[in-house]
């Protein structure tokens, strides 16, 4: 059937038609807000490589999730920075840990927020690996069962803290199946388990680890994060976390990875996350800075196409700006 060549056009004539027939819509409620909380009272340390990104004691972390649940965004997702690091990362699983403690504040000053707990290593080891490392005089090995067992041990502290997800994100072998056994052993049958499974070993981390405290000491993490050239092997990845038990998917970083996004949401259909990581958040920032592009419409067209490549929700820095330009 031929097109009459204006068809098309017609319908992006005015802003109320284009509204109208336009298939993705975002919103508040699709947004997550990753938070850094550090040691200290009365702390907001900026991020010198993340404009407008923060470090929060626990008291003053209360103060951005109010916002958020203000803003109609839905969940937080809590990244620690511990006063000590050793080689097995113990501030991750101490009862009174950094996050352990955030979550018990957050969760009393703003019922309803969902949050999300993040599980990784690199932030609580003095190496800034994620898990336990094995390392010869030439070269180094994460030494999977090892780090697996501090797994466990994390999953349980975090779900008793209060933690509504749990979110494993160090890629090591068999952690959801160990998360599921040890939250189920302990009580927790019903937290669920948003699993990292698919993270890129990825340049566009490097402001995080400015943010979190946790660039490695020694080499890097691609022995265990996945090759960006990669796209069967994310699909194997993510198969076996679901039938270790993962409730929900997740795939990170986003932007570049948006072909990985579709084919695991069609291909599983579990709710599925996209990461729009620190790298992705300071280039716009960069950018709009310099007059080069406008912040606002930037951020929105990237959420967007994260959201139209099948993303139920996005974790991004940009979460409060969104959500509030979304409801200007």
């Amino acid at each position: 059937m031929a097109f009459p060549t204006q068809r098309l056009r017609r319908l992006r004539a005015s802003a109320g038609l284009r509204a109208m027939v336009r298939e993705t819509e975002l919103t508040p409620r699709d947004l997550v807000l990753p938070l850094f909380v550090r040691p200290g009272k009365g702390e907001k340390r900026p991020i010198r490589s993340m404009p407008g990104v923060y470090q929060w004691s626990v008291d003053t972390v209360v103060g951005p999730a109010r916002e958020a649940a203000r803003l109609g965004v839905p969940a937080v997702i809590l990244f620690g920075i511990p006063d000590k690091k050793d080689a097995r990362a113990s501030g991750a699983y101490a009862k009174d840990g950094i996050v352990q403690r955030a979550a018990r504040a957050v969760k009393e000053a703003v019922p309803g927020l969902v949050v999300i707990a993040d599980l990784c290593f690199c932030e609580y080891t003095d190496h800034g690996h994620c898990g336990v490392i094995r390392k010869s005089r030439d070269s180094f090995i994460l030494d999977n069962d090892a780090t697996l067992e501090l797994v466990a041990k994390t999953a349980r502290s975090q779900a008793e803290a209060g933690f509504d997800v749990v979110a494993p994100s160090g890629m090591a072998d068999g952690q959801v199946g160990v998360i599921r056994k040890a939250l189920d052993a302990s009580g927790h049958r019903d937290t669920p388990i948003l699993a990292y499974a698919v993270k890129y070993s990825s340049a566009f981390y490097g402001p995080f680890r400015d943010a979190a405290e946790s660039p490695p000491a020694f080499g890097d993490r691609s022995t265990y994060q996945m090759d960006p050239a990669n796209r069967d092997e994310a699909l194997r990845e993510a198969a076996l976390d679901v039938e270790e038990g993962a409730d929900m998917l997740m795939v990170k970083p986003a932007m570049a990875y948006l072909d990985v996004l579709l084919e695991v949401r069609r291909r599983f259909g579990l709710p599925t996350a996209a990461y729009s990581v620190s790298g992705e958040y300071a280039m716009v920032k960069a950018a709009a800075e310099k007059g080069w592009m406008d912040e606002k419409r930037t951020a929105l067209e990237v959420l967007t196409g994260i959201k139209r490549a099948g993303a139920d929700f996005i974790l991004t820095y940009h979460a409060l700006d969104a959500a509030r330009w979304l409801g200007a």
